[in-house]
């Protein structure tokens, strides 16, 4: 579908532009770009808010599937506390009606993966929130590699007596898993190579090593997030992010020196776990002013997957500025997906995925009136 999108007002730039949409990605952006081109769809915005389409890094959507019960529950193979070769993919159901209210909530690409009662729980992905066919959704495959410190790998396993039953025992679980992948690494790159068959649980773990796809650590306590950070070290993994970051704040200087972004939240949960004692609405702030690179998730379903920019409303109530919420869903987001080339910003030869508001999109009543993904309009009710 080639669209023209009159007079709309960018919100980022605060600008009055026109948005020329051709072969799922934005041609150009401009003023009075012209409509003479018979086979352009035009539609005027009438100079209403359009922002990038939002991107939500961490959730669990099609995994964790709404109004289906526990046979809709794929997100954690708890029949062993390390499974680095689980692939989100092959459990992510299109038609999880919270597909849905991420369109209608202008979310147009979410991290979807697996965790956190694991203490490795596999390779998540990196998808828009339109298809029917995930393998024609994905933007980036795999996005992460996921482990998990705290409470939920010792309370799935620890009380059964099984390792890990602290958090050393899960540290050592994941320093375990990486020591065997150097060593299967360094037979592979032998000239005399004596491996006779790949093992699937290693070869999942390369690309981390290797520095191809981040390693991201559930950890909300600052310890575990330490924890997190020194064994990422230890192994030379250059890529790093911490997932839920509860108290991320509390050693912010630390993670800044470290140049390790938070994908942060969910925020809008109850303190129903130790780990969440000090959840607090301005630690977003706080670590932004740090200069910390920082995306807004909402866990879905743990928070609802439309609560994404009621997160983002909450954070700028507490001092965080509109255009910094913005890259929190956005920009920030997309970097950490390893993305943003593609996705993230309205920009010629970026993926025309944006939103087009009723009013101001930080506004808890302003409504999301169109979403358009790859250049089609999946959702729309604007009068024309």
């Amino acid at each position: 579908m080639s669209l023209l999108l009159k007079n709309c007002f960018i919100y980022e730039d605060k600008d009055i532009k026109d948005i020329l949409i051709m072969d799922n990605t934005i041609k150009e952006i401009g003023s009075n770009i012209s409509t003479n081109n018979k086979e352009l769809t035009v539609i005027d915005i009438k100079e209403l808010p359009v922002i990038p389409g939002l991107i939500d890094c961490h959730t669990h959507l099609g995994i964790i599937e709404e109004a289906t019960g526990k046979i809709g529950v794929d997100n954690n193979e708890t029949s062993d506390p390390v499974t680095p070769h689980l692939r989100s993919l092959d459990a992510i159901n299109p038609f999880d009606i919270a597909f849905g209210d991420a369109i209608r909530s202008g979310i147009t690409c979410v991290m979807s993966g697996p965790g956190s009662n694991n203490a490795v729980s596999g390779q998540n992905v990196a998808i828009k929130t339109y298809g029917k066919i995930i393998d024609k959704m994905l933007i980036k495959n795999p996005s992460g590699f996921k482990v998990a410190f705290g409470e939920n790998p010792i309370t799935t396993y620890g009380n059964n007596d099984k390792c890990p039953v602290t958090r050393m025992g899960t540290a050592a679980l994941i320093r375990e898993l990486f020591m065997r992948t150097q060593d299967y690494m360094t037979k592979k790159e032998n000239k005399n190579n004596t491996l006779k068959e790949r093992d699937i649980r290693l070869e999942a773990v390369i690309p981390v090593l290797n520095g191809s796809i981040p390693l991201r650590a559930h950890a909300h306590r600052a310890d575990d997030i330490a924890t997190a950070i020194r064994i990422a070290s230890e192994f030379n993994i250059k890529k790093l992010v911490i997932e839920h970051g509860t108290e991320a704040n509390l050693i912010k200087d630390y993670i800044k020196e470290k140049d390790i972004p938070v994908a942060y939240g969910p925020m809008l949960t109850p303190r129903i776990k130790m780990e969440l004692k000090k959840r607090q609405y301005s630690a977003v702030l706080e670590l932004v002013e740090a200069g910390i690179k920082v995306a807004l998730m909402t866990d879905h379903p743990y928070n609802s997957i439309e609560q994404l920019r009621t997160i983002s409303i909450l954070a700028v109530a507490q001092g965080l500025s509109e255009a910094e919420a913005l890259k929190c869903m956005t920009v920030h987001p997309a970097e950490i997906l390893q993305c943003s080339e593609r996705i993230g910003r309205l920009k010629d030869g970026y993926d025309a995925d944006l939103v087009v508001f009723d009013g101001d999109p930080f506004e808890i009543k302003s409504k999301v009136l169109m979403t358009i993904i790859n250049g089609s309009i999946v959702y729309n009710t604007m009068q024309n």
